[in-house]
């Protein structure tokens, strides 16, 4: 992994995985939704891969047997189950605090989720978090991860360089788009994708807890 740092003015989070502990109600909303269709549901793997891809492109690969014209109901069902329970999801411990002290310290904060934007605003209103962001991107309003264009619309918005931007996330898609919008990255273990996949994507650190996470960002953020 790169040993280039600097300091970053804009960090921009990816939700599921990386803030919010939500894979597993993701990965169970997925596979409920596809037994509704009389599908086989994607395994825990399958499904976990396409988390952070915008819904249907996601239900796309992890159900790929579908007919074409059927997703946009697979996707009304999985929103189904996914809205039924993820009331119990909560954040990963230690993020409020992690986010509040990255504030203090002058970072400027971002949200870019595979998320739509009505899975985003609630989830930020369970957790009482929304003020702590100056912007926020979810898939249904811009191009989905990997395509970095939901990273410059962040940067434009914010007027911050590319060069002075860190993107935050747990699954190579993540760490894609940071590569394709030109900026740098940070991969967690503690989400959907696997250590040794985000790895090999070379960012500029792995954590593997968001103690290590804001370890690092207070020594190199």
């Amino acid at each position: 992994m790169s040993e280039r740092f600097q300091t970053y003015e804009l960090i921009a989070f990816d939700w599921d995985g990386t803030l919010f502990d939500s894979a597993a109600c993701i990965v169970s909303s997925m596979q409920a939704a596809a037994r509704e269709l009389g599908l086989e549901p994607p395994s825990d793997a399958q499904a976990r891969q396409v988390i952070g891809l915008g819904l249907e492109p996601a239900l796309q690969q992890a159900v790929p047997t579908l007919p074409r014209e059927r997703y946009r109901e697979l996707a009304e069902a999985y929103r189904r189950h996914y809205f039924a329970s993820a009331h119990a999801v909560t954040l990963f411990p230690g993020v409020p605090e992690l986010l509040q002290d990255l504030r203090a310290r002058g970072h400027r904060l971002a949200v870019a989720t595979g998320k739509s934007r009505r899975g985003l605003d609630e989830a930020l209103a369970q957790v009482g978090l929304a003020d702590l962001f100056e912007a926020t991107r979810t898939a249904d309003e811009t191009a989905s991860k990997p395509h970095p264009q939901m990273l410059h619309e962040l940067m434009d918005e914010m007027g911050v360089p590319a060069h002075a931007t860190l993107m935050v996330g747990d699954t190579t898609h993540d760490l894609q788009l940071a590569a394709n919008a030109g900026t740098a990255a940070l991969a967690v273990s503690f989400g959907a994708h696997e250590a040794e996949a985000l790895a090999a994507a070379r960012p500029l650190a792995l954590l593997h807890s968001v103690d290590a996470l804001g370890d690092w960002l207070r020594r190199h953020g």
